[in-house]
This record gives C-alpha cells, sequence and structure tokens, in this order.
C-alpha cells in the first residue's frame, strides 16, 4: 500500500492533524504499511513538496499548536489517477505457512498444538473484526455507496478469515488427527428474545478450566455474532469454583478482555463457600459478568 495515498485518502474526507492520521491508519485492518510512525510525517512533508497538500498552525491556549493538513485539488487528482491505477494481486505474506512447510518435524501432538494456537488466532481475529465493524470504527460515509464500500470491506477481511477456517478443518482432516474437536464437546444453544442473541453453554466435556477453552467461548460468541454468553455450573470444573486455583480470575478476564458480556448460573442447591462466595457478591456490582440461581433473572441481565 502507498502510505502516500493513503493519507491523501482520509485527507479527502477532511482536514487532519498528522497524529490523527498516525491513529487513524494504526487502527486500520487494511491500511498497514511497514515503517515506524515517523514515515507519516515524511509522507507528508513529501505530499506537502509535491503540492498535493496544505498545512495550517493552528494556535491552541491551552495546548501546543498543531499543524492541520488539508487536500489540495492537485491531491485530489492524484488520488483518482491512483485509484484508477491497475490493482495489485493480494498479497499471501504468512509465516505460518513458512512454519507448516517444515512441521513434519514434529510429533502428532505437537503438530495439534501448533494447529489449535493458529486456529485460535484465527478466531480471535474474526472476533475482533466483527467488533471493529460493529463499533463503525473511522469510514467517511458521505455517501450509501461509500458506506456500502466500506461494509465490504470489513466483509472480505472477514471472509478471509473465516476461508482459513475452513482451510485449517480441511488440513486437520487430511491429516488424519485426532485433534482437540474430538476430545472436547460443549453443550450449547444460540438462544434469541427481542431480536438479541446470546449464547447458552449448558455442559462441556470435560468441564471448562482453561484460558484455551474460555477463549473458545469467546470465539463461538463471535462466530454466532453475540458478546453475550450464559455458563451454568455443568460447564465449569470444580476448580473453577476454588478461587486458590487462580481458574475464575483468569477466564472471567479473558471474557472481559474480548468484552463478552456473561452471566454464571450456579444453582441454590451448590455449596458455594469461602473466597469464592465473596467474589459471587462483588460480582452484583460489576456490568461484565454477574451470578444468578435462576436461568430467567440471568436472561433479563444480559439482555439489558
Amino acid at each position: 500500500m502507498s502510505i502516500n495515498h493513503a493519507i491523501l485518502g482520509l485527507l479527502s474526507y477532511k482536514s487532519l492533524t498528522g497524529y490523527d492520521l498516525k491513529k487513524i491508519i494504526q487502527e486500520s485492518t487494511f491500511m498497514y504499511w511497514s515503517g515506524n510512525n515517523n514515515q507519516i510525517y515524511k509522507s507528508l512533508v513529501e505530499l506537502l513538496d509535491e503540492g498535493f497538500v496544505t498545512c495550517e498552525l493552528h494556535h491552541q491556549e491551552s495546548s501546543p499548536s498543531k499543524k492541520v493538513y488539508t487536500i489540495t485539488t492537485e491531491g485530489l487528482a492524484e488520488l483518482k489517477e491512483w485509484v484508477l491505477s491497475s490493482p495489485e494481486p493480494p498479497e499471501l505474506k504468512k509465516t505460518f505457512l513458512i512454519q507448516l512447510a517444515w512441521a513434519d518435524l514434529l510429533q502428532e501432538d505437537e503438530l495439534n498444538t501448533l494447529l489449535s494456537a493458529y486456529e485460535n488466532q484465527i478466531k480471535m481475529e474474526i472476533v475482533l473484526q466483527k467488533e471493529k465493524q460493529r463499533r463503525g470504527t473511522f469510514a467517511p460515509a458521505r455517501t450509501k455507496r461509500e458506506i456500502y464500500l466500506w461494509d465490504m470491506i470489513h466483509e472480505n477481511i472477514i471472509h478471509s478469515y473465516e476461508s482459513e477456517l475452513t482451510w485449517l478443518d480441511k488440513l486437520r482432516q487430511a491429516n488424519c488427527n485426532a485433534g482437540r474437536e474430538e476430545t472436547y464437546t460443549m453443550n450449547y444453544e444460540v438462544r434469541q428474545n427481542n431480536q438479541q442473541k446470546y449464547i447458552e453453554c449448558i455442559s462441556a466435556e470435560p468441564p471448562i478450566r482453561s484460558e484455551q477453552e474460555a477463549l473458545d467461548l469467546v470465539a463461538l460468541c463471535g462466530e454466532n455474532d453475540t458478546n453475550r454468553l450464559m455458563l451454568h455450573a455443568d460447564a465449569l470444573s470444580e476448580d473453577f469454583f476454588k478461587l486458590k486455583t487462580g481458574i475464575a480470575g483468569m477466564i472471567l478476564q479473558k471474557f472481559v478482555n474480548y468484552r463478552v458480556k456473561t452471566a454464571i448460573v450456579l444453582p441454590g442447591d451448590i455449596n458455594i463457600t469461602g473466597k469464592f462466595k465473596e467474589l459471587m457478591a462483588e460480582s452484583n456490582k460489576s456490568r461484565e459478568y454477574r451470578v444468578f440461581i435462576h436461568t430467567e433473572d440471568a436472561e433479563n441481565w444480559l439482555l439489558d
């Protein structure tokens, strides 16, 4: 990608400072470039020299002065000429493929671990990209067509990751691996109420007790376009209820990190004591996760 033309594109929407440009490009999934942050400022100097942008110094009373850049008529013409140029083929730079090329050195369990780690990264990227799309990160949205084009860019990125998962499933099958999916089962339902969805995890075998299994739930939410999760006691290991193991804190923190609102349903006949009982009391103040006795109460809070 030409960083100069990315800058011209952003400035065609509105005037921006160098810091604004850097932040937008850093947070973008597709406007990437290889180089350090200073490259943006170097590019702005080049664009100024070529007459494609202008720079105006804005003075602020309580803050340092800032330089605001604006695209010129010549800059718009240069941008359009670049957009009309022949597209480049997609880049295929995947370090994982190089690892896979020499993966015959690994034992079967080691290869499974490698595949599972890569699969988890892809699933997390899907979750993150869908969340970015949901939050509506930077997009000009000046016309209906422009809104559609930017939406399709997000769809393209998400589809690429989903295709990677399909390919990974094919790789597992062809390799005749036992794989993690054959030894781990999760009993869950996708619930919908008042046009809102959530995942209800009823049980798991073996019960959830690891970071990987927590991330599987996060990915499951992402795959079903929801960030709401209901967990029943039968899905959780006994160690989850023993705070000294650290499992509860680790799992709940993963849900918080990925903004998954979580309701835990523990029947009244479960004997909860000690520090975990204190955690239950504290959870009633949390916006990210809470503990309930009745499923109905859990659902009402989850969909609130």
